[in-house]
């Protein structure tokens, strides 16, 4: 295993297990962190026959540890996102807004590397075209999961969704992918285009 892999590891385990230390609620722990965990499980499954970019790697290390701090606490009540709130003075704990840029920002890049790597087009402007869509569409879906959550399970619901009374929360959301999704594209094509080039 190579230094920079095991560093991953570590760092993905060691946040783990701090997040799973009494965690504010636990049931809302394992709906915040049970895409990491799945996602570790998929780069496990892949890393021989489609390995990824370092760049793709470390974005969803960041995803993770974001999944993670908000697993422990509740979205709603990660002290950084109070720290802001008081920065800014505003009337909520934004720290979900963080995970769904992260939602738009490192979907992004694993969908433009996929969609490069496996020639499925040709052209740039449809290529970023349809990363975004494809990220909407992620973003859309996990606000459909986050609505059939909030019917199983009650007592989870609220610490899940996060909403804080804001009613255009789930249209924020998508809004704050758009924005990753975009963000991404325009800072690190470059970037991820040398390391895809790499690779080859």
């Amino acid at each position: 295993m190579n230094p920079r892999t095991l560093s991953w590891l570590v760092l993905f385990f060691a946040v783990l297990i701090w997040s799973a230390i009494n965690p504010a609620e636990r049931g809302t722990w394992w709906l915040e962190v049970l895409p990491a965990l799945a996602g570790l499980a998929l780069l496990v499954y892949t890393r021989k026959s489609f390995p990824l970019t370092p760049l793709c790697y470390w974005l969803i290390l960041v995803h993770s540890v974001i999944l993670m701090v908000g697993g422990h606490y509740t979205y709603a009540e990660v002290p950084i996102g109070e720290w802001l709130e008081q920065l800014v003075g505003g009337s909520r704990n934004n720290y979900d807004k963080l995970g769904h840029l992260a939602q738009g920002f490192v979907p992004a890049i694993i969908a433009r590397e996929i969609m490069i790597r496996k020639d499925v087009v040709r052209g740039r402007g449809w290529l970023s075209y349809l990363v975004i869509s494809i990220v909407l569409a992620i973003s859309a879906f996990y606000e459909l999961i986050e609505w059939w959550a909030a019917l199983l399970s009650k007592d989870a619901s609220d610490s899940f969704l996060g909403t804080q009374g804001y009613i255009w929360d789930t249209q924020s959301d998508m809004l704050y992918a758009l924005v990753g999704a975009s963000a991404a594209l325009l800072l690190l094509s470059k970037l991820h285009n040398r390391q895809i080039k790499a690779l080859s």
